[in-house]
């Protein structure tokens, strides 16, 4: 069949850097610990099943450098794989308990199955997943962009300097863990602000990716709206997100992931058996929280207690299905697009990475459906990467994007509101701070010179997106918070004692030893040009 245009999945992998060696276990390592056997591991074993069985696919990804700093710790490595050993245990007692049980036996035996094939891939690569990313990405499969260092918010820096250090950072991060220079960047939350990609021209970094109305809006107007990439005037390239499959997947009403045969999110075994038989499986508070082991399926909007059992197969029939469907509307989106537009479009669809597997449990298998239906109905368009795309097709109009991001309503307000307002005039007076003792010790050595790159690593820290997004959502907000104040503090007591040329070792050494992020990072990026 004729190739009539292409697809580019993005999938975005993000935490904030939560690492807390001062406790022995610490709940939100949770969100690390869960989106490895999740997200993480299944998404690496379904790309390698593709290279094993010979199917053409082509997926880009962001490991940020955050995640990819969390990823090759050694510490929360051996963390993750004392908590992976416990759920193995817990699967297999669940076998044996449920082994009278049909209705759940066959998800108790599922749970042994794929919580057993994450700690083989996991000692496949010694404990650093990262290696199986990069081996991917050294086959030609796998597209790792990479992001702002600490999934800082750039249109709310108002110090220049701090704007670029967040992407310079980032690129020699990434250069380490991945042996080369990123082709791309996920600005952190989607965000795009004036001039931003200057830095990114400067970094040597060939694109980025943009909310729809970040190109619609764009001056002039793109001729192909978000179905081809635009370049900036330094010939920079954006790409944007087509809403059509972002709603097929997204959406709460009408999105795949709502079926009423996936598995059901908000009903854990840790709430339906006995306190003693799952105690050992808590957190040493003991109090009751999700443990990842579900048994039934969403069935419909009904309480959780009147959920039913989930059938795996019937999900994985679902899956497919929805795969099948997901083909079948590419299929007619992108041979409609070819008839009105002057060359082959491309229909870029960008999600969290988190959504499949942790949200959405089937989502692996979704993807893992899409790629193999595309090749055994020899589709009419093809995988593709944003590289691959610009290499194949280099022309394509120059445009000035508009400001934008991917948060509610489009623009900045999930990140600056009355909720954490509060944080940017401390954000703010930092970052100047940076550029401040940076510029006035540019030949630094001995304690001074750890203390300049420890404090780096605490504003850094200090501007996560996360801390401002979790405030607007009120989830964790007492932790984000509590984050926020505890870097802006480490950094000022930092700032001051570098000053007065008074570094506490001691207050230093435990800082490096906390939040040991960026164990290369280098002050100097902070040096006002």
């Amino acid at each position: 069949m004729n190739n009539k245009g292409y697809w580019c999945l993005q999938l975005h992998a993000h935490l904030p850097f939560v690492r807390h060696p001062n406790y022995p276990d610490f709940l939100e390592e949770d969100w690390l610990y869960e989106a490895i056997t999740e997200t993480y591991i299944p998404l690496l074993s379904v790309f390698e099943n593709f290279i094993r069985d010979n199917i053409n696919f082509a997926v880009t990804m962001t490991i940020t450098p955050s995640l990819a700093n969390m990823l090759a710790d050694p510490l929360l490595q051996s963390r993750y794989y004392a908590k992976l050993n416990k759920l193995i245990e817990l699967s297999e007692k669940e076998v044996i308990r449920t082994i009278n049980l049909p209705e759940y036996h066959s998800v108790a035996l599922m749970y042994e199955q794929n919580f057993k094939n994450c700690r083989r891939i996991w000692e496949k690569y010694h404990g650093n997943i990262l290696t199986g990313f990069k081996n991917l990405q050294d086959a030609g499969k796998l597209e790792i962009i990479t992001c702002c260092a600490t999934h800082g918010f750039l249109p709310l820096m108002t110090n220049e300097t701090a704007q670029r250090a967040q992407i310079q950072v980032a690129v020699k991060d990434y250069e380490k863990h991945f042996g080369r220079k990123p082709n791309g960047i996920w600005l952190a939350e989607c965000a795009y602000t004036y001039g931003v990609e200057k830095f990114l021209k400067e970094a040597q970094i060939r694109f980025f990716f943009l909310e729809s109305h970040g190109i619609l809006y764009a001056t002039p107007r793109p001729k192909y709206g978000v179905f081809a990439p635009i370049y900036c005037k330094n010939g920079v390239a954006a790409f944007s997100r087509d809403m059509e499959t972002a709603h097929q997947v997204w959406s709460a009403e009408c999105g795949y992931p709502g079926d009423v045969d996936y598995r059901e999110f908000y009903r854990d075994l840790a709430y339906d058996l006995d306190y003693d038989y799952i105690r050992p499986y808590l957190h040493s508070d003991g109090v009751r929280r999700n443990i990842g082991v579900k048994y039934c399926r969403i069935t419909g909007k009904v309480p959780l207690n009147e959920k039913q059992p989930y059938n795996p197969e019937w999900a994985n029939n679902k899956a497919k299905m929805h795969a099948e469907n997901f083909v079948f509307n590419r299929t007619k989106q992108i041979e409609h697009l070819q008839g009105i537009m002057q060359k082959e479009p491309l229909v870029v669809s960008m999600y969290d990475a988190e959504l499949f597997g942790h949200w959405w449990f089937e989502g692996p298998n979704f993807i893992n459906h899409i790629f193999r239906t595309m090749q055994e109905s020899n589709a009419s368009f093809k995988p593709m990467t944003p590289v691959q795309y610009l290499d194949k097709f280099p022309v394509n109009q120059v445009c000035q994007p508009s400001p934008s991001s991917w948060g509610d309503e489009g623009y900045y307000k999930v990140w600056l509101n009355p909720k954490n307002d509060w944080i940017y005039k401390h954000l703010n007076m930092a970052a100047d701070r940076m550029v401040e003792i940076a510029t006035s010790n540019q030949s630094a050595d001995g304690i001074k010179l750890r203390a300049l790159n420890q404090a780096a690593r605490e504003l850094l820290l200090a501007q996560s997106s996360d801390w401002a997004f979790i405030m607007t959502t009120g989830t964790m907000v007492e932790y984000a918070e509590k984050r926020t104040k505890e870097h802006i503090y480490n950094f000022t007591t930092l700032y001051n004692q570098i000053k007065n040329n008074s570094v506490d070792e001691s207050f230093l050494s435990n800082l490096e030893y906390t939040n040991n992020i960026f164990s290369d990072i280098d002050y100097k990026v902070y040096i006002n040009k």
